[in-house]
């Protein structure tokens, strides 16, 4: 048998289930927000690039939100563990203000890394068809959020989209591109 038989027949034998998939897809872009934040300094992370004034930090900061309300409260249904190391509270929420922080690029980094942690021990603990046990409060009329399938791959979409935005924001501060798992 040949190297390359070998190769087909190992891989045609691996058995990757969906909850790995999405996973997998998930920590994908996860790790894109991160490359493409990767050695920006606090002035640059801090500066809005787009007339709707969110900054790189913000919204990195959105996802670690993201994470936490998606699978703690609307998963789980319990209140999400948001602990701050640097000290600085969170104002209260403004879904009209732009994605913005006071806190530290690292203490942000730390949070998303924390969020995202707590977020995957969630999706390894529930069925994905299982029955949400939090409430959303959001309506998308065209397709019922019902299952920890739906969380999952909302966050994938969610995360892509804002991965996108950091791509082009990185560009738009420093030039670099091209910064990413793809």
């Amino acid at each position: 048998m040949s190297l390359v038989e070998l190769t087909v027949q190992r891989v045609s034998d691996l058995v990757i289930s969906e909850r790995d998939r999405l996973q997998y897809f998930l920590d994908q872009q996860r790790n894109a927000v991160l490359a493409v934040v990767d050695g920006l300094d606090e002035s640059q992370l801090n500066t809005p690039v787009l007339p709707s004034g969110w900054t790189p930090l913000g919204l990195v900061r959105h996802l670690a939100s993201a994470e936490a309300m998606w699978f703690q409260w609307v998963v789980m249904g319990t209140r999400p563990q948001v602990t701050w190391d640097d000290g600085i509270d969170d104002p209260p929420y403004d879904p009209e203000a732009p994605f913005t922080t006071e806190h530290s690029g690292a203490a942000v980094i730390r949070q998303y890394r924390r969020q995202c942690e707590i977020s995957n021990e969630v999706l390894q603990s529930r069925d994905l068809d299982a029955a949400l046990l939090g409430e959303h409060g959001l309506h998308w009329p065209e397709e019922p959020i019902t299952d920890v399938r739906w969380v999952a791959l909302h966050m994938i979409e969610e995360t892509a989209r804002h991965a996108g935005h950091l791509d082009a924001a990185r560009e738009l501060l420093d030039g670099a591109t091209g910064r990413g798992p793809r």
